[in-house]
């Protein structure tokens, strides 16, 4: 049975600083599974993912999410499509000057969609989740970077999106706390059930939490498969790239 797909990039080409990026994408993300970009540095993974989103909009073809084209799409039609997604970024960007209750709570209180009581109760409950229970009071400067990445994964999933894209989200962090915010994202996935389409060098360690795995390279999607799957692939260019340590291949 073929999986329902939620985004499709039908040749997208973007230029930036006069250099090519993006040639040309093909891909077909699947509703509620979680897909991996993986790739070179410099392959334009993180734009991919903006192009996703609407942060950036391709020079040519078209991004459709549950089959609406958002290329060319006003920004208040853009923003009502924007409110199925959440996104990580690499660094969480977290407000230094909000604690962590505050930086939960920012989304819900600036799209006014709850009240304060409902705030009141709905974050705590969310920092437990991600394992930061009793740290609502604390400041992003008193967190370690593992401690950040949860806050961020609470903020996104306290919105309830369908869709949450990751850029990095181990970046910076050791192997042993890669492994748990890896294990966290799963977790959350397997219980909010959102699509997640995740950009990531953590190879072979993607792997086991990935339903699926798309690799870029020279501006296109060279090869997308169900993770064990593809890493069964007889491309050599796909076989070299995934037998190099993960710090090798970081963007």
């Amino acid at each position: 049975m073929e999986p329902s797909i939620v985004i499709q990039l039908k040749g997208v080409e973007k230029t930036l600083g006069g250099q090519p990026v993006l040639r040309g994408v093909d891909l077909g993300i699947p509703k509620g599974d979680i897909t991996t970009i993986i790739g070179p540095s410099g392959e334009g993974k993180s734009v991919l993912l903006k192009h996703m989103i609407g942060l950036m909009r391709p020079d040519r073809g078209q991004v459709l999410v549950d089959g609406q084209n958002i290329t060319n799409i006003p920004d208040q039609a853009l923003n009502e499509i924007r409110k199925k997604f959440a996104m990580l970024f690499q660094s969480a960007a977290l407000f230094d000057s909000m604690n962590v209750f505050e930086n939960v709570a920012f989304p819900l209180r600036e799209k006014r969609l709850v009240s304060e009581s409902d705030i009141h109760r709905y974050v705590p409950e969310m920092l437990e989740r991600v394992g930061l229970k009793e740290m609502g009071h604390k400041f992003p400067a008193e967190l370690s970077g593992g401690m950040k990445k949860r806050v961020g994964l609470a903020r996104a999933l306290v919105m309830g999106p369908e869709i949450i894209l990751f850029d990095e989200p181990t970046t910076g962090l050791d192997p042993l706390m890669a492994h748990a915010i890896h294990d966290l994202i799963l977790t959350m996935h397997k219980t909010f059930g959102f699509t997640a389409i995740m950009v990531s060098h953590e190879i072979p360690k993607i792997f086991p939490i990935s339903d699926w795995v798309a690799m870029l390279k020279n501006g296109k999607v060279l090869a997308m498969e169900r993770s064990a799957e593809f890493q069964r692939l007889s491309d050599p260019l796909v076989q070299e790239f995934i037998s190099v340590p993960g710090s090798m291949a970081a963007s």
